[in-house]
């Protein structure tokens, strides 16, 4: 009865959270009687509680051995077992806890969490719906329902789902923040905004959350109060708190400083999951070199429209080209070509990270190559693992990844100085001319499109930019207001909006003293032959700035139209200066935003100087190497033949240039 007496007293004071004092009871329990089941096994919840993770799975263990057939118990053992990363024996202790319990709503829960993490989502949700069953209130279920639809890109169901875990549980903030994160996938933004900002409200020090918030608004080109948020959201980064993901970041900043402290602390916090040991090993006993390219965008996509190229032009006489694709299976047009073009395509997107991980490793790879960074989607617990000797970035995140297992980045002389090496984890390899691949089979189509059939103005001059809206900025429509009032006449034509984004940027154009009608919204085309060939109904297309256009300013210009960039201080803002350098046009590169807006009134004056820029393109387009996929493709596998050679010789990574 005295040892009965002290666990009560040690569960009161652990449901109060004086874990000290619980402890304490519990151990006298023990004392008292050494195998008191409950006393065990409440000392094994506490020291999980504490994370303390041996001694948890030893106490609970020990309380199992006591007595089996405790439903709970087997339950928590589960919970200590999973954390530990002993999934296959965690599955196994809440499968027992519902066999001994069927009625067991939080097992069932906590097992589908765990084939969550198993890459089972389906089954997850089955057990999802059982929990749910079985406690029609059990807002936690409904949540952990709600985030695997998301994973299966169910968001309509998500949404509900986190609607009625909100009904149970309305201060939810996590609830909250990921029921926003879904309706941007559904592109209902504004819908989002009160999603998020409700959540940090109820918790201001979720992570990330108000960098996605302003990352969201800007989005819509809703800018109220931009300047005091984004100072705040700056000064917090640079006192470490975790308020903004890197790819946001980038187009807020061209602080390459804060782009990489960013970078490095968010990876630091996926590092920790990481439990799959690399064994060093170069590969130098075959003919050819085994380079894998991973991405999550290997459909229509910017980053697949750039580089199909590259895959068709490696010389398969001295490389095997892999192909891993973590993203859905669209089966569009890109996603059709891409299958034909790698020697080895493999749909990997239903694997978990060490699933990928040991497929990619089967796969004796020479050079893996991450064509998705940090961007939406990413997997950077895969190269974090290391998949390869030599593993680069390339292409899709323009910054550094802070991963310290990602060996390279290629980039080249314009978008990095040797100066800047400093702003990046990885070593860097500098490209001869651009280090964007073109695909010149990606032809504009033969299809005249009038002015009036694009909503554009007869007569004037027509500056274009097709940059995401994210990518504009109070400071830079400044700069294009000025541009549209002294060019009378003259009209800016910008991508596709939302009904609430031409409003917001309309509103803003009149705040600065232009008519609203003088934005032009380009509707929506399916063709993208179509979409090449009605940018030539503008005379200029004007670039953004921290956050160039990339794959939209290759696009201008192989459509024929002149692109005047600003060159900025980071690789994301240093890509329309790198193409327009590898023209041979140092005339549309200008270094601040007074000289560009300068220049974009003064082409704008002269038909004549103007003309002459396009003609001059036209003749670049044919002879300069931007679009020259096969001296690109030679000029990328020199880099991967230097890379390789030097892990083989025992020499570190190092910074180096390449190509001709």
């Amino acid at each position: 009865m005295k040892a009965q007496a002290k666990l009560e007293q040690g569960l009161a004071a652990h449901q109060h959270g004086s874990f000290a004092q619980a402890r304490d009871l519990y151990e006298r329990a023990l004392k008292l009687h050494p195998n008191h089941f409950d006393a065990v096994h409440m000392l094994g919840l506490l020291a999980y509680q504490q994370g303390q993770l041996d001694r948890a799975a030893l106490l609970i263990g020990k309380a199992l051995k006591l007595d089996p057939d405790v439903a709970s118990a087997h339950n928590n053992f589960g919970n200590v077992l999973q954390d530990q990363r002993k999934l296959t024996l965690a599955l196994a202790s809440y499968d027992r806890a519902i066999s001994l319990d069927p009625q067991y709503a939080e097992a069932h829960n906590n097992r589908g969490d765990l084939l969550q993490v198993l890459g089972r989502v389906t089954e997850a949700l089955t057990s999802y719906a059982r929990a749910i069953e079985l406690a029609p209130r059990y807002a936690a279920a409904f949540y952990n329902q709600a985030n695997a639809f998301g994973r299966l890109g169910r968001w309509r169901q998500a949404v509900e789902s986190y609607d009625q875990a909100l009904a149970i549980s309305p201060q939810y903030p996590q609830a909250l923040m990921n029921r926003g994160n879904a309706l941007v996938e559904l592109r209902e933004n504004e819908a989002a905004v009160q999603s998020y900002t409700q959540a940090l409200s109820l918790d201001p020090t979720i992570p990330y959350l108000a960098g996605t918030l302003l990352h969201v608004n800007t989005q819509q080109c809703k800018w109220d109060d931009y300047q005091v948020h984004l100072e705040a959201l700056l000064k917090d980064l640079r006192a470490d708190k975790p308020v903004c993901l890197p790819f946001p970041l980038l187009a807020l900043t061209d602080d390459t400083i804060l782009h990489k402290q960013v970078a490095q602390a968010w990876v630091a916090t996926v590092r920790s999951t990481i439990r799959s040991p690399w064994v060093e090993t170069v590969r130098n006993h075959r003919a050819k070199l085994r380079v894998g390219y991973f991405s999550g965008d290997f459909c229509n996509h910017p980053v697949a429209y750039l580089s199909a190229g590259l895959f068709e032009a490696h010389d398969r006489a001295r490389f095997e080209i892999f192909g891993f694709s973590f993203g859905p299976d669209t089966r569009d047009e890109m996603r059709q070509r891409l299958e034909k073009t790698f020697d080895h395509f493999l749909d990997v997107k239903d694997c978990t990270d060490t699933q990928l991980v040991a497929r990619a490793r089967e796969c004796e790879l020479d050079i893996a190559v991450d064509l998705t960074g940090l961007t939406k989607g990413c997997r950077p617990r895969v190269f974090l693992a290391r998949v390869a000797p030599v593993q680069v970035s390339y292409l899709g995140y323009p910054g550094t990844t802070g991963i310290p297992e990602m060996d390279y980045v290629l980039v080249d002389q314009v978008i990095a100085e040797p100066s800047d090496a400093m702003h990046y984890t990885e070593k860097l390899i500098r490209l001869a001319n651009s280090y964007q691949a073109n695909d010149p089979s990606r032809r504009p189509s033969q299809r005249v499109f009038s002015r009036k059939e694009l909503g554009l103005p007869e007569q004037g001059f027509v500056y274009c930019c097709f940059n995401n809206n994210y990518k504009i900025n109070p400071a830079m429509f400044d700069r294009w207001m000025q541009i549209l009032s002294e060019v009378p006449d003259s009209v800016l034509w910008l991508r596709e909006a939302t009904e609430e984004t031409a409003k917001n940027l309309r509103k803003e154009a009149v705040a600065r003293g232009v008519a609203g009608d003088r934005l032009v919204f380009a509707g929506r085309i399916d063709s993208m032959a179509d979409h090449l060939a009605r940018q030539r109904a503008a005379d200029l297309f004007i670039d953004a700035l921290p956050y160039n256009a990339h794959t939209t300013a290759s696009d201008a210009l192989w459509a024929g139209v002149p692109v005047l960039t600003c060159k900025g201080g980071s690789y994301a803002g240093r890509v329309g200066a790198s193409l327009l350098s590898a023209l041979d046009l140092h005339e549309l590169i200008t270094t601040n935003l007074v000289d560009y807006a300068v220049l974009a009134i003064a082409l704008a004056r002269d038909p004549a100087r103007l003309f002459a820029i396009r003609t001059k393109l036209e003749h670049q387009l044919l002879t300069q190497p931007l679009f020259d996929i096969e001296r690109f493709a030679r000029n990328i596998e020199q880099a991967f033949v230097v890379a390789i050679e030097r892990k083989a010789k025992g020499l570190p990574n190092d910074h180096f240039d390449v190509g001709v």
